[in-house]
């Protein structure tokens, strides 16, 4: 079998951009996967169409070597553009692969250790009470046991540091009183702290409330100040989104600076290398929760590393069955109670619609700046 093309898809259908990746082989086979969005986000394409150079008349199947044929054969280690653009070509080799031998991917990569995969809903709202009532909507209308929210008030730059806190503890008891003890509450800050001792403040505030994990405290330049965070913080720290390959990842789990590993698989060089970074921190006691926040090809690579990863903690996820997401695929992956259920077919179990890309490409977008109340331009 031989790679004949590798298509790429630039789609926004109202929910964000998504870069889609279709390797087509001369068997008739195709696999479908997808390249994180890291901005500047048209610049993904492009890096994919180079690769592509690389990979025509390639045997699909033999995917890790092709993933060092491209990493390996870029002048310079790559940054988060080229390693998105590898990641979207690496889960659609495992696609293509699963089909060609009948299987699920989990299948390739061990079977399965677990039945399901638990999943967490992000939530939202300004104010508490609007943070609040998402959360109830995410237990009462989809079955979820766990949630993720942004503890600190939106803006927070405009306010005080002892109104931030404030509002961080009224949100963060808004939301532990709307679904009780038994629903696990994720922080996301969105590393949006510079200086180490916020961060710790902030940890103090929600700690009362027993959170999940607490999510990128602080910006990922620095892992020596994350691991001296560590030391000083009473609420596990989840880290690694920013972060690609094992090699960066080492260099977390060597600055003791996270209990909890959330690499991207979209991202972080692809599956084969979320399950290499998944071991190291098998070695080192720690759990792995992918960052997934993109929608069903994601949510597909996810369960697959899920279903065959011991130290699998939890999932990221979007709904797909509503709104822009939905029209992105054939069929969803079922959710029930909280947990995604594993799909038995060849490959990764899911299909593009293609049809309904058209006059749907990608938009322009960028963060919103964070200007601080002198003119400048703050950290997010």
């Amino acid at each position: 079998m031989k790679i004949i093309d590798i298509q790429t898809f630039g789609v926004n259908m109202g929910d964000g951009n998504h870069v889609f990746v279709k390797v087509l082989t001369d068997e008739h086979l195709h696999g479908v996967g997808e390249a994180y969005r890291v901005g500047p986000d048209h610049a993904i394409g492009p890096i994919i169409d180079y690769y592509k150079e690389w990979l025509i008349g390639q045997d699909p199947t033999r995917i890790e070597h092709l993933w060092q044929l491209m990493y390996n054969g870029s002048r310079f280690p790559g940054g988060s553009m080229i390693n998105a653009a590898i990641s979207g070509i690496e889960t659609a080799l495992w696609d293509v692969k699963g089909k060609a031998h009948g299987v699920p991917v989990y299948q390739l990569l061990g079977g399965r250790c677990r039945d399901r995969v638990r999943v967490y809903l992000g939530i939202h709202g300004d104010t508490p009470r609007e943070v609040a009532d998402d959360a109830k909507r995410a237990v009462q209308q989809f079955g979820m046991t766990a949630v993720k929210m942004q503890p600190q008030p939106p803006q927070m730059e405009l306010l005080s540091w002892n109104e931030v806190l404030k509002q961080t503890r009224e949100r963060m008891e808004a939301v532990r009183r709307a679904v009780g003890d038994d629903i696990e509450i994720a922080l996301d800050p969105h590393a949006a702290m510079f200086e180490p001792f916020r961060a710790l403040e902030l940890s103090e505030v929600v700690r009362p409330f027993r959170p999940l994990f607490f999510e990128e405290p602080l910006r990922p330049e620095n892992i020596a100040a994350m691991g001296e965070l560590r030391q000083k913080i009473r609420i596990p720290i989840a880290t690694g989104e920013m972060l690609y390959t094992k090699f960066e990842f080492r260099d977390l789990i060597a600055a003791g600076a996270a209990d909890i590993l959330q690499p991207d698989l979209l991202l972080c060089g692809g599956l084969m290398e979320g399950k290499k970074i998944a071991a190291m921190g098998e070695a080192n006691y720690l759990t792995v929760a992918p960052h997934s926040p993109l929608g069903p090809i994601s949510t597909a690579v996810g369960v697959q590393f899920a279903a065959s990863t011991p130290n699998f903690l939890i999932l990221e996820y979007r709904i797909d069955s509503e709104g822009g997401n939905r029209d992105l695929i054939n069929q969803p992956l079922k959710l029930a109670d909280g947990y995604v259920e594993i799909p038995e077919v060849p490959g990764m179990g899911i299909e593009l619609n293609e049809k309904a890309f058209k006059n749907n490409p990608l938009r322009t977008w960028r963060r919103r700046p964070v200007i601080e109340p002198d003119g400048n331009v703050g950290f997010q």
